[in-house]
């Protein structure tokens, strides 16, 4: 079954992609982080130098109705300018046959946002806020039936379907999973897709041994399902960032004012003793720096881990701490990070987090495999200027979470099945 785009002839062939385009714009309409366009080129490109034609579809931002804010015409320009071609552009996807026909080998079309329209995520809209259960019900009945037409509409623009988008993966949207049906044997991942999907493989299925995994960020609650998966699959689990302090306050140390969820401990607690039964490694800080505010000017101070005051909260992840996880750092195969292991977005709390990039940059040099994913550390490592130092930056937050917690991701699976 097809699934890869090396291996398909694009000659004569209309190729309808789903990429995501979901960029940042700021107040003019400009677009202020252009990684996701950019991310998608080799794909498009592709598919155009093979004599084919590329119909472009994605979403931009959440749209409740037609609103020229999230409009798609914004990006057409530097869309153009990535893919070296002038791309046209269909100010209502629903509307595009003609010009989708009309399109000659080499020449691209963008289509206007998916989610101007409800069918592409599946989900009623205008309901009143007191409707009742019946009402939500027959609400979405009738969206989900108007959906196959929706589907149906945008599949009949081409010949062939190529999921790029990693980031709405874990989505059964319209664009993104139903779609694929209509083409049972012209489906295929983008390069990108390939790429995450490899990527994650590389962590969760292929891995070199020692296995490393470091799970930061502010709440366990966001992360549960990510370390009850990795806890059975890695060698060494590092915790940092603010999820930590759960885990010390349920091993009984005073956390001071900071970030912690009482009604998590438990599962704290069971994880680290499922850790202790498979024989995992579990490093956790040993101090942390600490302020009385939260503020990057606010006085700082180093404490033991089990022993902050009242009055301070942890805020970033001390040079006591840093040194152990370097050391399992730096005598790992593989490593995945996720969540930064402090306020990184405060530079006098950032250092933690510069000094895991540094780490992993180091580990990469040596010859071990580096993961990063999710929102937050790829934003670390990028502003950082690390992203090109490790061996991989995911693009999708939700979706590589989901894939770490060991989920079948939508749409992934509609091109595998």
């Amino acid at each position: 079954m097809q699934q890869f785009i090396d291996k398909y002839d694009f000659t004569g062939k209309k190729a309808i992609v789903r990429v995501d385009f979901n960029v940042p714009l700021n107040e003019n309409f400009e677009i202020t982080d252009d990684t996701r366009i950019r991310r998608a080129m080799p794909t498009l490109k592709k598919v155009l130098a093979e004599g084919g034609s590329v119909i472009i579809m994605s979403h931009l931002g959440r749209p409740k109705k037609v609103d020229p804010k999230f409009s798609l015409k914004h990006i057409v320009g530097r869309v153009s300018e990535c893919l070296g071609v002038p791309v046209q552009f269909a100010d209502d996807c629903m509307k595009a046959k003609p010009q989708a026909d009309a399109l000659k080998p080499g020449e691209a079309l963008l289509l206007e946002n998916l989610r101007y329209y409800a069918e592409e995520e599946g989900k009623p809209r205008g309901l009143a806020e007191d409707a009742t259960d019946e009402e939500k019900k027959a609400a979405k009945k009738v969206v989900k039936e108007s959906q196959k037409e929706f589907v149906k509409t945008l599949a009949s623009y081409a010949d062939c379907y190529i999921n790029d988008a990693f980031g709405t993966a874990h989505r059964a949207h319209g664009s993104t999973a139903l779609i694929a049906e209509y083409f049972p044997n012209d489906k295929m991942f983008g390069y990108l897709m390939e790429g995450e999907i490899k990527a994650i493989d590389n962590v969760l299925k292929n891995a070199e041994r020692p296995l490393t995994a470091i799970i930061g960020g502010s709440k366990v609650s966001s992360k549960l399902a990510v370390l009850k998966n990795l806890v059975g699959k890695v060698d060494n689990l590092i915790i940092g960032g603010g999820m930590g302090y759960t885990f010390i306050k349920a091993l009984g140390g005073h956390i001071g004012q900071s970030l912690h969820e009482d009604d998590l401990m438990p599962d704290a607690l069971e994880i680290l003793n499922t850790a202790k039964e498979k024989g995992v490694n579990v490093s956790l800080s040993v101090a942390t720096v600490c302020g009385q505010a939260f503020d990057n000017d606010t006085p700082r101070q180093i404490f033991d881990i089990y022993n902050i005051p009242d009055e301070w909260e942890g805020m970033d992840a001390s040079p006591a701490s840093l040194e152990n996880w370097r050391k399992i750092i730096l005598a790992s195969k593989t490593i995945l990070w996720n969540g930064p292991v402090g306020v990184f977005e405060l530079p006098n709390f950032a250092k933690g987090t510069l000094q895991i990039a540094e780490d992993l940059a180091e580990a990469t040099k040596n010859g071990a495999y580096t993961l990063v994913g999710g929102g937050d550390s790829v934003a670390a490592v990028t502003q950082m200027g690390y992203a090109d130092k490790v061996s991989y930056v995911s693009t999708g937050g939700g979706a590589m979470l989901e894939a770490i917690e060991g989920k079948i991701l939508p749409g992934i699976a509609a091109i595998q099945d």
